[in-house]
């Protein structure tokens, strides 16, 4: 199950926190179609936050397909967005470079500058613009949430979030 973790300084909307972090985890295979995601109450219990941000970001969630709300039941992930899974040999390498960026002196915000950068310049459109959307967008502006074991959205589990609950969110990476 995903764990969201707010942060509350970082300028962006805490339910677009909550939309970045479940994609992430739909990304990484951490939620799979059939997956309950948590109640907006146990949300609240969790972060301190409005029940209607939770539902909120639910809401936008349905209405990009990724979720489907089930009347007294919950909320079930209709789609996955997985194409790198969480034990990818990419992701290893990323560990291994973090870990190495970390080692030389830069702090979180040096990093995920250097990664957006690098990003921005691999993945662009047909004009030679950077690709962005709405969420990446915001991603590339913020520091959300804590990465947990997905390096970049706030999402958990519990081998993975002591290890890197101080990095950088990304939110949206593509």
């Amino acid at each position: 199950m995903v764990e969201y973790r707010i942060d509350r300084h970082s300028g962006v909307a805490t339910y677009l926190q909550i939309v970045q972090q479940t994609k992430q985890a739909l990304r990484l295979g951490m939620l799979r179609p059939g997956d309950k995601l948590p109640t907006a109450r146990e949300v609240v219990e969790a972060t301190a936050i409005n029940p209607n941000t939770v539902l909120k970001a639910y809401r936008e969630l349905e209405r990009d397909g990724l979720v489907e709300a089930r009347r007294g039941v919950g909320t079930f992930v209709r789609r996955g967005l997985s194409t790198a899974p969480a034990d990818s040999p990419l992701r290893t390498e990323l560990e291994e470079w973090a870990t190495r960026a970390h080692t030389a002196g830069l702090d979180r915000d040096d990093v995920s500058a250097l990664f957006t950068a690098v990003l921005d310049e691999r993945f662009t459109d047909d004009h030679g613009e950077p690709s962005t959307d709405r969420t990446s967008r915001t991603s590339r502006t913020s520091n959300t949430g804590s990465t947990g074991s997905t390096g970049s959205t706030g999402t958990t589990d519990d081998k993975h979030s002591d290890k890197h609950s101080n990095q950088h969110s990304q939110g949206d990476p593509s």
